[in-house]
């Protein structure tokens, strides 16, 4: 699934404590913000394996939010928020594509991968890529509630989201293209840095 997506996807999961804690809701978003974002900062060091940690996330999701219930200070609910977060955005890349230059093709089998098994996942391909039709139709369908919902910095967060990833979406099977010509021209210095899919055809 495309960044905007999870971001939006993350803003969802704290969203409902505007209505009921408000005190706490901003810190809950900014935390499931972060977390949602956190596990793609690997995109060019091992992506979806050095950040991404399907299950580790979720075993300390689970005490994290048992603390935030029982002590919701904005410490325990910010953490509780960004371990969910991260961890929601592992589970859900399982759903998407595969690690390739053009995963409409499915030809990769690796989704993210499980350091607790120690192998790679399947991708399910329910979204068949990051910026398919069905990931910006995701996007929208979250994403427009949250926009109605949210106030001050997380609407422009929304705002953003929303039209980054349908610029994304628009351009995706073209930016695949071009991907191996563009870097191409990387320095050497910095070709350990450039995933292969992105190098060659």
């Amino acid at each position: 699934m495309m960044l905007p997506t999870h971001a939006v996807i993350g803003l969802a999961i704290a969203a409902p404590l505007v209505g009921y804690y408000p005190d706490l809701a901003p810190v809950a978003l900014a935390g499931a913000l972060a977390g949602s974002l956190v596990p793609d900062l690997d995109l060019y060091a091992g992506h979806r394996r050095t950040l991404h940690w399907p299950t580790g996330y979720a075993l300390v999701a689970l005490p994290s939010i048992t603390l935030a219930v029982a002590v919701p200070t904005t410490v325990s609910v910010g953490v509780a928020s960004a371990v969910v977060g991260a961890a929601v955005h592992c589970q859900l890349d399982r759903f998407g594509g595969g690690l390739e230059l053009r995963p409409w093709e499915g030809t990769s089998d690796r989704a993210v991968y499980d350091h607790v098994r120690g192998r790679w996942r399947r991708p399910k391909r329910w979204v068949r890529y990051d910026g398919s039709p069905e990931d910006l139709a995701l996007l929208v369908s979250i994403g427009v509630p949250l926009f109605v919902v949210l106030e001050g910095p997380f609407r422009a967060v929304v705002a953003a989201a929303l039209v980054v990833g349908a610029v994304y979406a628009g351009l995706r099977q073209r930016l695949a293209t071009i991907a191996p010509d563009v870097f191409g021209y990387v320095p050497d210095r910095l070709e350990g840095y450039v995933p292969k899919r992105y190098r060659t055809e």
